[in-house]
């Protein structure tokens, strides 16, 4: 098994708080890490029927099992449980640890703020990271690593992607999306959810998903929280600051795994992204998660923004950090040009900070070039890494 990068972070917070919360997407490895990262710990979870109505109907003969404190997973299915869980970790004589899991961000940040506001340490654990997965495998491609995304159980279990996927939406939808809302016509949802595929690594346009899709804006909007509340996708919000130039103010969106993407857009060979419209989507995507899961599994705020302005100027990333800015350029190429430093010069032209410059392409290429950090996804860490936003 896999040493999770975030096990340190952690360790180290179960030494100041009693209570670990670690959330993200189902089958992202969030029970796999705890029971190895706390092995001494009894473990419970709350998918099982008799220990979920254990849980709800007598939740405090469920944790005066656990005397010492225990794993427990899946927590948003039994949401009271942390009401009496605040008062065992505030009695004095306690000197245990909790390790709650969770696959719903909005219930579970929900209920911990409620219940254990201060008590707890909150992490997010998404599947494999780059340095992870490359202790599988040092030789996979991008387009491998793209088509077949990140999720652990791929690897473990060598499950084909179309196969692993198929049924990871099927369990999404019945699972997730009948607890987390309503959704009365799941075959719309699914044409939704193929047409925001479509879309990652591209402006937020609601009004155009609502025509393409031939639903409410509103109810895109709600439908896009339900794929941010499952980690399916999340918002790369813009930068904003007064820079002279008329900035875009919507997100961008992108799919937390591009393997999931991918089966979503119908690429069911690693041969098709080669030629396939959006393989430069897919790049980006895989791309910015790496750089998500780097901050996540660090323990540090995810805060990235982009930059594009009304001419069309645009920069995929932007790392704030005190009074100084990292750029990011992300290119699907080989081949390095010219042309690919334009956006980054300008924005660092408009910039009164330090501006470090990076290029992140999927050729071999590793060198500065015109004062830019030139890479690809096997060094990319060794250029963030420092950074301690």
């Amino acid at each position: 098994m896999i040493k999770r990068s975030i096990s340190d972070q952690l360790l180290s917070a179960s030494k100041m708080y009693p209570v670990i919360t670690l959330t993200g997407p189902r089958q992202s490895g969030k029970t796999t890490c705890c029971l190895l990262t706390f092995p001494n710990l009894p473990y419970s979870n709350l998918e099982d029927p008799d220990n979920r109505e254990f849980a709800i109907s007598d939740p405090r003969g469920f944790l005066e099992q656990f005397k010492n404190g225990a794993i427990i997973d899946e927590i948003q299915r039994a949401p009271r449980l942390t009401s009496y869980l605040q008062g065992i970790v505030d009695n004095p004589q306690f000197t245990g640890l909790f390790v709650l899991t969770g696959s719903q961000n909005f219930s579970v940040r929900n209920t911990i703020n409620q219940s254990l506001a201060g008590r707890t340490a909150v992490f997010t654990l998404l599947p494999f990271s780059y340095s992870e997965i490359k202790t599988l495998n040092p030789n996979f491609t991008d387009i491998n690593l793209i088509y077949n995304g990140f999720y652990p159980r791929l690897y473990d279990k060598k499950i084909p992607p179309t196969r692993f996927y198929s049924d990871y939406i099927n369990t999404y939808i019945e699972r997730d999306l009948r607890s987390l809302s309503l959704i009365k016509n799941l075959s719309t949802f699914q044409i939704f959810l193929k047409l925001c595929a479509g879309r990652t690594g591209q402006i937020l346009n609601i009004q155009n998903i609502a025509n393409d899709t031939g639903i409410s804006q509103a109810t895109v909007r709600e439908w896009i929280s339900l794929l941010e509340a499952s980690y399916i996708i999340y918002r790369l919000p813009p930068f904003f600051k007064n820079v002279g130039k008329r900035l875009i103010k919507s997100p961008k969106i992108y799919f937390y795994d591009p393997g999931l993407a991918a089966f979503l857009i119908d690429i069911n060979d690693p041969g098709q992204i080669d030629t396939h419209p959006l393989k430069g989507n897919l790049y980006e995507t895989m791309i910015l998660s790496e750089l998500v899961k780097n901050r996540l599994n660090r323990g540090i705020i995810n805060n990235l923004l982009f930059y594009r302005d009304s001419n069309g100027n645009e920069v995929d990333v932007i790392i704030p950090s005190g009074n100084s800015y990292t750029a990011i350029e992300i290119k699907a190429s080989r081949t390095i040009t010219n042309s690919f430093f334009k956006g980054l010069n300008i924005f660092e032209s408009l910039q009164q900070e330090t501006v470090k410059k990076i290029l992140i392409h999927s050729g071999d290429i590793n060198r500065k070039q015109s004062g830019i950090q030139v890479t690809n996804l096997k060094s990319l860490e060794e250029y963030i890494k420092d950074k301690k936003q």
